[in-house]
């Protein structure tokens, strides 16, 4: 195993983190703009007001785009260690 191989595997785990942590993020991201605009307006200053739809904003988006998730993860994992043989020798 090369130096190259290494930084190839790194890059392609950060890839991956970055690609499968997407959906959550930027959802929770959007619900949290839109309870904020909604407590500037309203001027409500409540701290579960803004936790508690980003936390049902992420448990929809694991349950909606989990299998999805799940899958990319498992092909990364086989892919990974499938090339473990190759660099070896």
């Amino acid at each position: 195993m090369n130096a190259q191989m290494v930084l190839t595997m790194g890059q392609e785990a950060l890839w991956m983190l970055l690609l499968v942590s997407a959906p959550v993020l930027g959802m929770v991201l959007v619900v949290g703009l839109v309870v904020s605009l909604f407590q500037a307006v309203t001027q409500i200053n409540e701290a579960t007001l803004a936790f508690v739809p980003k936390l049902i904003a992420a448990v929809a988006v694991l349950a909606l785009a989990g299998p999805w998730m799940l899958s990319m993860l498992v092909e990364y994992i086989q892919r990974t260690i499938e090339s473990i043989p190759a660099s070896l020798m």
